[in-house]
């Protein structure tokens, strides 16, 4: 470590390769606190590259168990960290995108930036989060969705997660979360609340393989779509990068403030998710319906955005997307919770 740490102070960037190496060190039990806050803070000062960045994902995924999954998966985490206080809008629609027959490994955490975080809210259902890697691999397959619980898969991680919350300064281990599912996913939709980093994160999903991704910042800076004005989207796709901006009119949506979708307790929130997928038409159902358009899209299962969306508007009339819920609360509590 000493090497790495030296190498950050010289202000001299990594390979993809040496800094596998690193945060394979990083993750060793003979370092040292202090060691991992230098590094973290370190990496910070210096500035992320595309193939650091690529680096820090691949070691973590490796150190993860490794999953098979149907051909076509894909997942729609975000960064959190927006600040928004909003409703869970990736997990709502993560059954929306499923229920299109998309197969989604949806990977995710405890909060981050708002009261309840897709965990929280997926627990509070009733959704068996403490799952081995082998029953969240069979779920994906069974019900085509499962629930990837960080914790349980990034073990390794833990020292550096207290260490990183004991900066209390954000780094790029607060970003880069929906990057390690380890599962070898095909398509990936991520909500970033830095607009700055969509193409440098474009070109990271480029290296890990990913046949389409769309990366966006909506309006008022959140890690979702928003309906409250421009979004900005920079989607990969046969090896190209292109931006986008898009607005709810340009399919016929309408226009509500980043306000109007606030989340609130676990409670709260899975009222609001089973509302949505009950087909209740509010500013909830159409976030959904914008966020899981753009997913579908991703998936490949749409030629549009707008087509997207339709199939979303699908999804949840036909009851398709309730379906995937309520099979995932109870086919993941035919396993036996597994202790952290």
């Amino acid at each position: 470590m000493k090497e790495y740490l030296e190498k950050l102070a010289k202000n001299e960037t990594f390979s993809e390769a040496e800094m596998q190496l690193a945060v394979k060190s990083l993750l060793e039990n003979e370092i040292t606190d202090s060691e991992i806050a230098a590094f973290l803070f370190g990496l910070k000062l210096k500035g992320e590259t595309i193939d650091e960045i690529t680096g820090i994902v691949s070691a973590l995924r490796e150190k993860a168990p490794s999953f098979s999954a149907p051909a076509g998966t894909m997942d729609n985490c975000g960064t959190g960290g927006d600040g928004s206080q909003s409703f869970n809008v990736s997990t709502t629609s993560a059954f929306v995108i499923a229920g299109a027959g998309i197969p989604v490994a949806k990977h995710g955490n405890r909060s981050v930036s708002s009261k309840t975080g897709s965990s929280d809210v997926l627990e509070y259902l009733g959704v068996n989060l403490n799952l081995s890697h082998e029953a969240a691999e069979e779920l994906l397959q069974s019900v085509g969705i499962t629930f990837l619980f960080a914790p349980n898969i990034h073990r390794t991680m833990k020292r550096v997660m207290i260490v990183r919350k004991s900066l209390k300064i954000p780094t790029i281990f607060n970003l880069i979360g929906p990057l390690t599912n380890p599962v070898q996913l095909d398509y990936q939709m991520v909500g970033m609340y830095r607009r700055d980093l969509l193409p440098m994160f474009a070109n990271v999903l480029k290296r890990l393989g990913r046949k389409r991704a769309v990366l966006l910042n909506g309006a008022g800076y959140m890690d979702e779509a928003s309906l409250q004005g421009e979004n900005h989207l920079v989607v990969l796709e046969n090896g190209e990068i292109i931006k986008k901006v898009i607005q709810p009119e340009q399919f016929d949506l309408p226009t509500f403030s980043n306000d109007s979708i606030k989340g609130g307790s676990a409670k709260d929130n899975s009222e609001i998710l089973q509302d949505v997928l009950q087909g209740n038409r509010s500013p909830y159902y159409y976030t959904v319906l914008l966020n899981a358009g753009i997913g579908i899209y991703t998936g490949g299962k749409a030629s549009s955005i707008e087509a997207g969306i339709q199939l979303a508007k699908e999804s949840i009339d036909s009851g398709a997307a309730l379906h995937k819920l309520n099979e995932l609360i109870e086919n993941s509590c035919k396993y036996e919770k597994e202790v952290i």
